[in-house]
């Protein structure tokens, strides 16, 4: 198969994802006195708006790939950093998981955020499950050689993916009840990103792309949680059928599983 059908076959995935989200459950969510937040499913359209930022990030790293004036730009960009001689840190290794950490730390302290322990853990599973699922084909299909030269999977930024994907799960966790609170895991979304500039592992355009794809993958990771929390609850009295995409030792293929 060549790169072009592959690519094809990621966007139609990625296209999938919006039409069989529209009209599917959400999450709504009740507190009840003396008692955590109550988790139930209600039918409802998906809210493009929320994937409007999203898109457009996506939109930009695609475009810097083919439009002249961007390529420059990563260019120009990368020779300013390289002016000041920065040093490279590895930080943005351990950041890209900071929020989803303190999401999980302060509800050890007692900070209740939206969902219990294990509802959130299916939720955050699921977003790193779907940005995966975008990233690494695209790395293979793409081919971008990455700024250092070390080999030619630039596009996009995995580490800036799996950091907006936590930041995106903070901040829908705490949003309703301590927005502040909820908004400060972008500042090591961005941090992350910053630093694989820096680190002269990306092109601008592959971190705005890894942005993009990890706050959309968060996003329907939510939209998609309570058709997954079936398959470890078992209340649908059907069959339901997870497909998982699977990467490894540079060979693809399709994990199955199956609820009866």
């Amino acid at each position: 198969m060549t790169n072009r059908y592959l690519f094809s076959a990621v966007i139609f995935f990625f296209l999938s994802c919006f039409q069989k989200l529209n009209g599917q459950d959400s999450i709504n969510t009740i507190a009840e006195p003396n008692s955590a937040f109550v988790v139930k499913n209600s039918p409802r359209r998906l809210n493009y708006e929320k994937l409007i930022i999203p898109s457009l990030f996506i939109s930009y790293g695609v475009a810097g790939l083919r439009i002249d004036e961007l390529r420059e730009l990563d260019h120009s960009t990368r020779h300013e950093i390289w002016e000041h001689q920065p040093d490279h840190i590895r930080l943005d290794n351990y950041t890209q998981y900071a929020p989803a950490l303190m999401v999980y730390g302060l509800n050890a302290a007692g900070v209740k955020g939206k969902h219990n322990f294990k509802e959130r853990t299916i939720i955050y599973a699921a977003s790193q499950l779907i940005s995966t699922a975008f990233v690494v084909p695209l790395k293979h299909i793409v081919k971008e050689e990455r700024p250092d030269g070390s080999n030619k999977l630039s596009f996009p930024s995995g580490h800036t993916a799996t950091a907006f994907a936590s930041a995106q799960f903070m901040f829908r966790e705490y949003k309703d009840t301590h927005f502040w609170l909820s908004i400060s895991g972008y500042s090591f979304a961005l941090f992350t990103g910053v630093y694989r500039t820096l680190n002269d592992k990306h092109w601008v355009s592959d971190v705005v792309a890894g942005a993009g794809f990890g706050i959309l993958s968060t996003e329907l990771a939510y939209c998609l949680y309570p058709k997954i929390n079936t398959l470890f609850t078992g209340k649908n009295k059907k069959t339901a059928t997870l497909i998982i995409p699977v990467y490894q030792n540079k060979n693809f293929g399709i994990g199955l599983v199956k609820n009866f």
